[in-house]
């Protein structure tokens, strides 16, 4: 039964990349269940004692712990302690798949291969809706029957999800990384270079800039230390630069339209789109659409820009609360209550979260959940470099640590569903990746 239940949930754990495209109800609750069974398993089969040895553990424990400590300060304790407590789920997630889920090799490279085709496939749907285009309507439905609600922006097969970027630009690393673990393929100058030209090409027309610029810099950071690879990372950066200057060049998104005001507010670029009449295909008819204000303009007002405002009113709770914060997920809640909070919101309504890793953590869990997750991050680096697999790997898993924890960027919430179970479980890929010794 024991071995039964740990061969199910080790292809359950194989899939998550999947159900991710799904939405976040399945994944969610594939880890909730495959936590009681990890730790039934261990303890069952006594091999719980390796796992409380490892320092990575330990500090995971004290992360934790430490979001259930400032809980009893929170303005809303119900709200903090509830998602403190099961934040454990997450924190698990890379012990399971390291220790349990993902310990035969073989199943970790189904893993891989997995990643690579829903990477590629998630490429290739995302890009048949950027070209099925209209000027009048924006881009149409993928290959799925999917289409976006914002003009301008792009879905590929995530539903009313905005986040096809967001997907390639963590996973695509690790599809890679099972491309050069074949020996028919470690050597493929032109393959190497036409998958990481693909995701970057896709990561820039999906308009989420974040992904464009973290994958950028992930590619850049591989040209540097990622020796015997170097001539494919250039050759995919050139090669990914033609493809979007000619996408910006040749394609109607970028040319068929007239700027009529520009703004850093949320929507706040508003243009004019020519199409040919329906009535008269002798006539040009226009509409006035709204879409994302210009990185210009945001960088120039950043203070009343969607970000400026989260952030500023982020720093101010973190000021009057700096030792444990506002309490997790309290963010909303306090922003709603508190009238001198909610005039700090301008232009905008309260957000869900402060939309950074970092500015979340001293918000809502102040210095001490702060100093608790950068020792997180710096043990699970240690963890990392100190494993045993190929050096080319290690790096590898290094930059996708990078790039999901870079400080400068706006992001999801790591309490929240989806961004956390993608978050935690490449960061179990990434304990993977780093032993991994071989080619087969």
């Amino acid at each position: 039964m024991i071995t039964q239940s740990e061969k199910l949930f080790r292809y359950l754990y194989l899939l998550i990349p999947f159900f991710l495209i799904t939405g976040p109800a399945i994944p969610d609750i594939i880890i909730t269940i495959g936590l009681f069974f990890g730790i039934f398993y261990l303890i069952y089969q006594k091999e719980y004692d390796e796992l409380i040895k490892i320092n990575f553990f330990k500090i995971s424990i004290i992360f934790w712990l430490s979001l259930l400590f400032i809980s009893l300060f929170a303005y809303n304790k119900y709200y903090s302690f509830q998602d403190s407590l099961i934040f454990i789920r997450f924190l698990l997630i890379p012990f399971f798949c390291y220790y349990l889920f993902f310990k035969d090799k073989k199943i970790l490279k189904k893993s891989l291969f997995i990643i690579l085709i829903l990477v590629t496939f998630v490429c290739l749907d995302t890009m048949y809706q950027f070209l099925n285009y209209t000027s009048k309507d924006g881009f149409g439905k993928d290959l799925l029957g999917f289409k976006s609600n914002w003009y301008g922006r792009l879905t590929g097969p995530f539903g009313d999800e905005l986040i096809p970027g967001s997907y390639i630009s963590k996973l695509g690393l690790i599809g890679f990384a099972f491309i050069i673990s074949l020996k028919k393929y470690e050597k493929k100058i032109i393959l190497h270079s036409i998958y990481l030209s693909l995701i970057l090409l896709v990561t820039y027309i999906s308009g989420e800039r974040m992904a464009f610029a973290t994958f950028s810099l992930s590619l850049s950071v591989l040209l540097v230390f990622l020796g015997g690879y170097r001539k494919s990372i250039f050759l995919s950066i050139v090669l990914g630069m033609s493809l979007i200057f000619l996408a910006i060049y040749l394609h109607p998104f970028y040319n068929d339209f007239k700027i009529i005001e520009s703004t850093q507010y949320h929507q706040g670029q508003k243009i004019e789109k020519f199409f040919q009449c329906d009535n008269d295909i002798d006539k040009i008819c226009s509409n006035i659409v709204n879409i994302q204000p210009s990185f210009y303009e945001i960088i120039k007002n950043f203070s009343t820009s969607a970000y400026g405002e989260i952030y500023l009113l982020s720093y101010k709770m973190f000021l009057d609360n700096p030792l444990t914060g506002v309490g997790i997920n309290n963010f909303k809640y306090l922003c709603n209550l508190k009238e001198s909070y909610r005039e700090m919101m301008v232009n905008y309504d309260c957000a869900s979260h402060p939309h950074n890793i970092y500015i979340q953590w001293l918000a809502e869990g102040g210095v001490v959940v702060f100093i608790t997750f950068i020792l997180y991050l710096l043990f699970l680096i240690n963890f990392i470099i100190k494993n045993n697999g190929e050096k080319k790997y290690k790096i590898i898993s290094l930059v996708i640590i990078l790039i999901m924890f870079w400080p400068i960027m706006s992001t999801g919430s790591l309490i929240k569903n989806w961004y956390g179970v993608i978050t935690f479980f490449i960061i179990g890929l990434c304990m993977c990746l780093s032993n991994f010794k071989k080619n087969y």
